[in-house]
């Protein structure tokens, strides 16, 4: 089984949130973690906001930049290119997902069609959540 994780779900394995534990104590189940390219981006920005407004959390925030940095080439990394987006397309439209979101949960599905795994899609919104599941993934 792989652990897809979006962005949200990404950021719970490096800064102590709730849900981290239990995402944490998946990833020793599952095969392997992968990600959307556009995670690092999205985290990145995630984690500098989070400093600038709670800049007591600033060498938390730099120590869980840098363990991301190190585990990054442990991830299958899913390339964005043009058949990706435009299923993101379909499914933005099927499900009512936001631009990014749908993006995850295209490189998700393609993940699942590329591995030829299961696929448990972590991730902390509803929509997309249930998304996933009418898409045959399971969820945390």
């Amino acid at each position: 089984m792989i652990l897809f994780c979006d962005t949200s779900a990404l950021l719970k394995l490096y800064i102590a949130e709730p849900g981290s534990e239990a995402l944490k104590a998946r990833v020793p189940e599952v095969d392997a973690v992968a990600v959307c390219r556009i995670a690092w981006a999205e985290a990145h920005a995630a984690l500098s906001r989070r400093a600038r407004e709670v800049p007591e959390d600033e060498v938390a925030i730099e120590a869980a930049k840098a363990a991301l940095a190190a585990d990054w080439p442990h991830f299958v990394v899913l390339e964005i290119d043009q058949p990706l987006v435009e299923r993101a397309g379909e499914y933005a439209d099927t499900f009512a997902l936001r631009g990014y979101d749908s993006i995850q949960l295209a490189a998700a599905f393609e993940t699942g069609r590329i591995s030829q795994s299961p696929i448990f899609f972590a991730c902390f919104d509803a929509r997309l959540n249930k998304a996933a599941k009418l898409l045959g993934m399971s969820c945390l």
